[in-house]
């Protein structure tokens, strides 16, 4: 049996601790972020029934963080690592060979190294090719769903510096029309736009504005790490499919309220192979819960679970750089133990092929 562990914590303080203690609900956030940061990580839930095509087994546990975004990147970062290292401590109590890096654990500080240094015992990995790989796909099926052909797409990737953008970016452009890179640092997006120009057949543009570089795109992937919304419903065209992998998420919810002639889709919802189930550490009769359907993953926590099942007990993504060649192996290893796709979600509900049948009407853009 592989063993593997995966951080997870909360995104908003007063929704996802109220999961666990109701009496948050009526309290203030800063509150709630003040008690919390009292807290010591902890197994919140076992992770069991994976079982890959080749009949490898694993099983894990979801270790709690008990941190949000917001205070990763406001309080000290040795504060942090500490907060981070400690969950190290436990999964390798647990017996796991490899620890995944969840949300905004893969993000602050230097993505995982500092970690992966003081955890020499046990392997790290944020996640981040895989998340890549499905980020792409996703965004390729759903804009194929939506009339779109990626040949003559427009294509718009928001967050382009950062390790997973960059590397969607450069995918993306084997295929694609148009890539625009959008993001804040202009020195940053023009050294990426020249090293893609040298490798790609797209033409490659540049916006250090949402909006702008947003205009005119057929396929959007987002994957910022700001803490806040960027994209709203104006900043998106008629008929667009928007993969939002940021977590927080990159998409204003009044887009869905707003826009009914565009499809925005969550980044990396994998199926894992087997009978996955999640009991949780204080009640084991009860099922813990992230907001996704039985037997489904986000894509990084899938990466840690593939590697396990394929004994790659090594730190196989770390840092804010992934190379194609890592999305290429990881997609090699998630299809020889049976991960895959599992549709679409938009804003944390399954979207069927009928929903998005009626966008795409709405958008006008059957053929």
């Amino acid at each position: 049996m592989q063993k593997f562990a995966f951080i997870i914590h909360p995104i908003n303080a007063r929704r996802d601790v109220s999961r666990r203690y109701p009496v948050a609900k009526h309290l203030p956030e800063g509150l709630i972020e003040w008690y919390i940061k009292q807290r010591e990580p902890m197994v919140v839930a076992k992770v069991v029934g994976i079982k890959s095509a080749t009949g490898e087994e694993a099983e894990g546990c979801f270790i709690g963080c008990p941190l949000t975004p917001r205070q990763m990147l406001s309080l000290p970062i040795d504060f942090v690592w500490d907060k981070l290292e400690a969950c190290g401590r436990i999964a390798m109590e647990q017996g796991a060979g490899i620890l995944g890096l969840g949300a905004f654990t893969s993000v602050v500080g230097d993505g995982g190294i500092t970690l992966a240094k003081r955890l020499p015992e046990i392997a790290v990995t944020t996640g981040n090719s895989y998340t890549v790989a499905t980020a792409i796909l996703g965004a390729k099926t759903g804009a194929e769903m939506m009339g779109h052909d990626i040949s003559d797409a427009k294509v718009a990737v928001v967050g382009a510096t950062g390790s997973i953008g960059a590397t969607c970016a450069e995918i993306l452009a084997r295929d694609a029309e148009e890539v625009t890179l959008v993001g804040r640092d202009k020195a940053r997006l023009s050294a990426l736009a020249e090293r893609l120009r040298s490798q790609s057949k797209a033409q490659i543009t540049l916006a250090t504005d949402v909006a702008d570089g947003l205009k005119n795109a057929d396929i959007i992937i987002t994957v910022t790490s700001a803490v806040d919304a960027v994209i709203m419903p104006e900043h998106i065209k008629r008929g667009a499919v928007v993969c939002d992998v940021a977590r927080p998420r990159d998409v204003s919810g009044r887009v869905a309220k707003e826009r009914n002639d565009v499809l925005v889709i969550e980044g990396g919802v994998v199926s894992v192979p087997g009978n996955m189930r999640l009991p949780r550490s204080d009640r084991p009769a009860e099922e813990f819960s992230f907001g996704f359907p039985s037997g489904t993953a986000y894509a990084c926590m899938s990466e840690t679970m593939m590697l396990a099942l394929e004994h790659r007990y090594e730190s196989f993504t770390l840092g804010k750089d992934v190379a194609a060649s890592q999305v290429d192996e990881i997609s090699l290893i998630a299809a020889k133990h049976g991960f895959q796709l599992a549709g679409f979600r938009s804003f944390e509900r399954a979207v069927s092929k009928e929903e998005i049948g009626q966008i795409r009407q709405n958008a006008g853009t059957i053929k």
